[in-house]
């Protein structure tokens, strides 16, 4: 597009048969024989853009371009950004399914204590039956967990490109999905501006305003120069001259019934419009970035709580078991005590899994990098594993 700043050049071929009538000759036209004649050269064209309307041209289609890079990056950014989610989904669902499955061998270990104590006569067949409702209910969180984890995997699969059928997501460890980095308590704002949604509202905006440039410049005159140099002479022989001519030209708007300035207004409009585009971009990227901030300090705080209620539910239960097998708690107590456990087992899991999801999720908001000081560029896709 830039091109349009230089001259234009191109070559130019005629060849014509010509008869020269008597408005030319006059009376002695028809003893002027009919002749073929060529040409061939140069042309050279240049507007002189007095008014910038070539430079605005340019301009915008450099800025439709940069909106186009834009588009692509944050098609890029979403993509790797699920595909993250999604590693953490399959992760924290095998986890569940493990924790789950632990507490199954769990309750069916004391559903056989259970009912050997019941063939000794030491508990009644209500705490077997007890036990065993137990046993059957927590199998029955176990489907769920693999239909969701299913789903997950087939997602991934169609996020990188391949058939659910045709591939298989590898396992994932949730301890091993780490950040590079620990996550800074404040974001500068220049880290935001890597957004590829700013940076694609920054470049629709300066596209409208060079629109605006361009109606503006279609208000004035446009001077153009044109001008040929060749050889010219006559096909059926003789010599050929060099010849050339030079041309300026003007082309000014005096009538147009007020398209030009309702072009220029509308212009104008557009670029308010697209000025009001980019400052909601912005507040609503700072916005998520704020929340997703906040949501990291509650998440640190809720996994604090869940892993000492994990430690306080292991040690109840621990004790519990110990009482019923000495005959000093009822079975009813030791229910109790493995719901306590079996919750904060999953909460912990859960919590770990939202604190890993908020940090992804505050990538995305920053564009897709950051580093210890905010200001580096530790890739959304560089996940340990």
């Amino acid at each position: 597009m830039r091109g349009a700043e230089f001259p234009q050049v191109d070559a130019a071929t005629s060849a014509q048969r010509t008869r020269i009538g008597a408005t030319v000759l006059g009376s002695q036209a028809k003893d002027f024989p009919s002749f073929s004649a060529y040409a061939g050269g140069v042309e050279v064209s240049y507007d002189l853009d007095l008014f910038g309307g070539t430079r605005r041209h340019i301009e915008r289609a450099g800025a439709q371009a940069q909106y186009q890079v834009a588009l692509r990056d944050a098609a890029a950014l979403s993509i790797s950004g699920n595909v993250v989610l999604q590693a953490l989904q399959i992760a924290s669902l095998s986890e569940q399914i493990q924790v789950v499955d632990a507490i199954v061998a769990d309750d069916e270990r004391m559903l056989r204590l259970i009912e050997a104590a019941n063939l000794a006569g030491a508990v009644s067949q209500m705490d077997v039956l007890s036990a065993q409702s137990q046993t059957d209910h927590d199998k029955t969180l176990i489907p769920p967990l693999r239909q969701q984890l299913d789903v997950s995997r087939d997602a991934l699969a169609i996020l990188v490109g391949e058939a659910p059928a045709d591939w298989r997501a590898p396992g994932f460890n949730l301890q091993q999905l780490t950040l590079q980095h620990e996550i800074p308590a404040v974001l500068p704002s220049d880290l935001v501006h890597r957004r590829p949604d700013i940076a694609a509202a920054e470049a629709q905006l300066h596209a409208a305003s060079a629109s605006v440039g361009i109606a503006t410049a279609d208000l004035y005159p446009h001077f153009t120069l044109d001008g040929t140099i060749g050889r010219e002479g006559l096909l059926g022989g003789g010599p050929s001259e060099t010849a050339w001519n030079v041309i300026g030209g003007l082309a000014a708007p005096i009538f147009h019934g007020g398209a030009l300035n309702a072009e220029k207004r509308a212009a104008v409009q557009d670029y308010q419009a697209a000025f009001g585009a980019y400052r909601e971009t912005v507040l609503e990227a700072f916005g998520q970035v704020a929340d997703v901030l906040q949501a990291l300090k509650n998440d640190g705080e809720s996994l604090n709580t869940q892993e000492r209620a994990l430690e306080s539910a292991r040690a109840s239960l621990d004790l519990t078991r110990q009482g019923y097998q000495g005959g000093n708690a009822g079975y009813v107590r030791v229910l109790d005590a493995q719901r306590l456990h079996q919750e904060a087992q999953l909460g912990t899991v859960q919590a770990e899994t939202q604190s890993r999801v908020d940090a992804v999720k505050l990538l995305l908001a920053a564009g897709g990098r950051i580093d210890e000081k905010g200001l580096g560029s530790a890739n959304l896709a560089r996940v340990n594993r």
